[in-house]
């Protein structure tokens, strides 16, 4: 069982590993291109400063995994709804803490006034995502197909939802 917490700017470089190995190895991330340091800290600044939770899974002392969650869209009318995003380290998965990062994530959520819908888009081979999502009460609400381009092949795109507040 891991520890979560909230992450802190000390978190970030273990953070930026976990995201751009995602990034070069998996479809999770439709990036193709890893980032910088300056990237994840502008990212974790914009989620902090504005209220929205970046949590850490961490066992043995090491960053095993995050989770966040933040704006749908920047229009103010989807205020209320926020996306959520797990990532767990490469050598750390199939170990539950996916699911404990998303169950503490949804907890964050529940407790939050201005949140009363938490989305997930995940790239449809991601199965195991996908059941988790449907496992902590997320409903499967549409299904975007070959809208993204990752690995020389066409991605699709599964759209679950989760009312909490």
């Amino acid at each position: 069982m891991a520890t979560i917490r909230a992450a802190t700017p000390a978190d970030l470089p273990a953070i930026l590993d976990i995201h751009n190995e995602a990034i070069e190895n998996t479809t999770a991330i439709w990036d193709e291109t890893p980032v910088e340091l300056a990237d994840r800290v502008r990212w974790y600044e914009r989620l902090v400063t504005s209220g929205h939770p970046v949590l850490v899974a961490e066992t043995g002392g090491q960053v095993a995994g995050y989770a966040s969650y933040g704006p749908f869209r920047p229009r103010s009318s989807y205020r209320h709804t926020v996306e959520d995003s797990v990532y767990v380290h490469r050598d750390h998965r199939r170990r539950g803490i996916a699911r404990e990062l998303l169950v503490s994530l949804l907890g964050e959520a529940c407790d939050a006034p201005d949140v009363h819908v938490v989305l997930a888009l995940i790239e449809s081979g991601n199965t195991v995502s996908i059941e988790l999502h449907e496992d902590l009460g997320f409903e499967q609400v549409g299904h975007l197909a070959e809208v993204g381009r990752k690995f020389d092949r066409w991605l699709d795109l599964t759209i679950l939802r989760c009312a909490v507040g």
